[in-house]
């Protein structure tokens, strides 16, 4: 019977963090990308509006912090970051987090390959300096900016492979995969929400 609790404690949960409601449900006003997840989500529509904001209050983060990213490898930061915010299905992953922001986070995800695959195909020219967007930032002027140093690349020498941006770019929140979309055995950031939500049975596979 515990293992039945816990892994029932993994399903259908918003992590502690810091935009996150405490506990999933319907947002009927989920703005742009993050619709997907209005039927059931840990995001908030003013949330999932500020996620679509090149430099939102939700993290004061800045993607053209190299000169402006293109726009459809934007789109799937902006994906990237309504799954995070918005998705109740990332329970198995969630892990402590030791920061001041946000006491859990997600970790080794299972990305599906072909989400992974189109991120790095579509941010091949876009420019950053860092390869772990999480830490090392020089925030003096309240936004990220290059560290003093740090010279600005193409992705695609940043990041030479699919699996390095997946891995990489948010110290391990995501694991790349060779599973494939529709298989149940890895997480989808992107999906046609009239089909249903896949990433449901995804995380009662792994809870």
């Amino acid at each position: 019977a515990t293992s039945a609790v816990t892994g029932d404690s993994l399903l259908n949960v918003c992590m502690d963090a810091k935009h996150h409601k405490t506990e999933p449900g319907p947002e009927g006003q989920l703005y742009g990308q993050c619709v997907l997840w209005k039927d059931n989500a840990c995001c908030t529509a003013n949330t999932s509006l500020e996620a679509h904001q090149d430099q939102s209050y939700l993290y004061n983060f800045n993607w053209d912090h190299c000169g402006a990213m293109p726009e459809k490898c934007k789109r799937h930061f902006i994906q990237d970051t309504c799954l995070y915010e918005c998705s109740p299905n990332l329970g198995p992953w969630i892990d402590q987090a030791d920061s001041s922001w946000r006491k859990e986070r997600i970790r080794d995800v299972p990305l599906c390959q072909e989400d992974c695959e189109q991120w790095w195909e579509d941010c091949q020219d876009a420019v950053t300096c860092k390869v772990n967007w999480h830490k090392g930032w020089n925030w003096t002027t309240g936004t990220n900016q290059c560290p003093k140093g740090a010279m600005c690349q193409r992705f695609k020498f940043v990041f030479p492979t699919a699996a390095a941006l997946c891995e990489q770019i948010w110290s391990g929140s995501y694991r790349y995969t060779s599973h494939h979309r529709g298989s149940g055995r890895c997480i989808q950031m992107w999906f046609d929400p009239a089909q249903g939500n896949p990433n449901v049975a995804v995380a009662q596979y792994y809870a």
